[in-house]
């Protein structure tokens, strides 16, 4: 067996390779940003073949710089970038559409024609989700309605549809070119099937009632798989076929990656957005208060569950400081420029700028600044825009406790921003709860390594590889009381000014 697992990370900026060796060390990693295209208000799009071309090449280089061979690599591991929509010919691989990103808003009118109609309730008892334009469903529709013969060449079997996972699978895997590709891996996971709005996460298996709803046929959909399991070989990844052992959306592979096996544990990831994941095991607990229920993982054919707050604008929020604003060069600035002041100054600001996620669901919500004096600097505008991605999770923290019926005892945390030592000390203090922060921050890629090691025996079982987690730093709170209270009772009020105005009309001309 080879010593190495392959981890290909396909985030929603960039895509990211990483080897992993049996003790969890990185033994390379490669990185590769790709296009970020906005066409109209509202919409983001990528472009599924830059997606592939850009995998791939991280994949090469990262073996490469690792000094491995093909021959070497034991087993790849697939997470992704979830709800991410993509529509493709099983002849050619050629997508029919470019592929409509989770944060994308153009179906919250399709969204608040089914809400008007009464189908919120029945979307989420069967699949555990709120009915919102986050998710695959509205997406997938969407094109269906506004590519020519979409649906009626979908019915016939000649298309595919697949988040991001299933896209590379069935490419790596020989989806591409003339002929039937027979051979080709068109598969999922529980987890990222969960994430469609299609899914009954209750039976395991694909909802006929829901997909009437929204006219999709069911011949588009992949073949639900579990979280780790040897599915095949990709032919088309390295210059030797490696077995494909491990799938999980980015979230639940963070999950597995911090050692979430058990109920009562929970892990937030710093991403573009924010997600927050606490374990129920076999329960599908429904939340109470507006957070979702989605499937961790499922091994063996045995699914387990966790809660999730999913904030839409995390990390992204000091990428709008960057690229939007230019109030900083590079990313890692905005931590010396927000510790520059003690305080905000009394400036919010509530990045709702593709509406508030959980625990708000307001989908016309817009992104407001308040507190603005002749004194407000830049500084000012950075630090507020760390206390933003820590009240965000915050408000999320607090719904999950409630429907947890406890005090969660710890926080672990991850992704990129979670190595802003400012920020994670904010959310420490604003949580009045311990922050942990491990030593392998690359917890999304380490899950995916980790699924696929279990699948081909490189650890015998999660004990084993929930061993390998070790805590870098925690993150104490000092923060008085009295301050907390004050800075959340304005962030809550700047939240509220936020979402007073009103909501923007939708009209049936949503659908065609």
């Amino acid at each position: 067996m080879g010593r190495f697992v392959l981890a290909l990370d396909q985030g929603t900026t960039s895509s990211r390779a990483l080897l992993f060796d049996a003790d969890g060390a990185v033994a390379a990693v490669a990185q590769r940003e790709f296009r970020q295209s906005f066409p109209h208000a509202g919409w983001v799009e990528h472009d599924a073949e830059e997606i592939l071309a850009s995998q791939v090449a991280v994949a090469r280089q990262a073996v490469a710089d690792a000094g491995c061979r093909a021959g070497e690599v034991a087993a790849v591991g697939i997470t992704n970038q979830r709800e991410t929509t993509v529509v493709w010919e099983r002849s050619t691989g050629a997508p029919i559409h470019p592929a409509i990103v989770w944060q994308d808003r153009r179906t919250s009118g399709m969204v608040a024609e089914l809400e008007a109609a009464g189908h919120g309730e029945l979307f989420q008892q069967r699949t555990g989700l709120v009915l919102d334009a986050y998710f695959s469903a509205t997406k997938l529709a969407w094109i269906l309605d506004r590519v020519p013969d979409a649906r009626a060449r979908a019915a016939a079997g000649e298309l595919a549809f697949g988040t991001i996972d299933s896209w590379l699978a069935f490419r790596l895997s020989g989806g591409a070119g003339g002929g039937s590709n027979g051979g080709a891996l068109h598969i999922t996971d529980a987890t990222n099937a969960s994430r469609t709005l299609l899914y009954d996460i209750h039976r395991g298996c694909w909802d006929q009632e829901l997909l009437g709803l929204l006219d999709i046929p069911a011949a588009l959909l992949p073949e639900v798989r579990d979280s780790s399991a040897v599915y095949g070989e990709l032919t088309g990844l390295l210059d030797e076929p490696v077995p494909l052992a491990g799938i999980a959306g980015d979230q639940q592979a963070a999950s597995v990656g911090q050692a979430l096996f058990a109920p009562g544990l929970a892990k937030n990831t710093y991403g573009t957005g924010c997600f927050l994941l606490a374990h129920t095991g076999a329960e599908a607990a429904r939340s109470a208060n507006r957070l979702l229920t989605t499937v961790a993982s499922q091994i063996a054919g045995r699914r387990e569950y966790a809660l999730e707050g999913s904030v839409f604008m995390g990390g992204a929020v000091v990428q709008w400081l960057r690229d939007g604003l230019g109030l900083i060069a590079s990313a890692p600035e905005v931590e010396e420029l927000a510790a520059s002041v003690p305080d905000t100054g009394g400036v919010y600001l509530v990045p709702a700028f593709a509406g508030l996620g959980a625990p708000y669901w307001d989908q016309d919500a817009r992104g407001t600044v308040t507190g603005l004096t002749r004194g407000s600097g830049r500084a000012h505008l950075a630090r507020a825009a760390l206390e933003a991605i820590a009240c965000q999770v915050v408000d999320v923290v607090r719904a999950m406790e409630r429907d947890l019926g406890a005090p969660l005892r710890e926080l672990r945390v991850d992704g990129g921003a979670a190595a802003n030592n400012l920020l994670l000390q904010l959310q420490a203090d604003l949580l009045d709860l311990p922050v942990v922060r491990p030593v392998n921050l690359e917890t999304t890629a380490w899950g995916a390594a980790l699924l696929a090691g279990l699948a081909v025996g490189l650890w015998p079982d999660r004990s084993a590889a929930a061993d390998l987690w070790r805590a870098e730093r925690r993150f104490e709170p000092h923060m008085q009381a009295a301050r907390r209270q004050a800075l959340l009772a304005g962030w809550a009020e700047a939240v509220q000014r936020t979402r007073s105005r009103p909501a923007e009309p939708t009209t049936a001309a949503s659908r065609r």
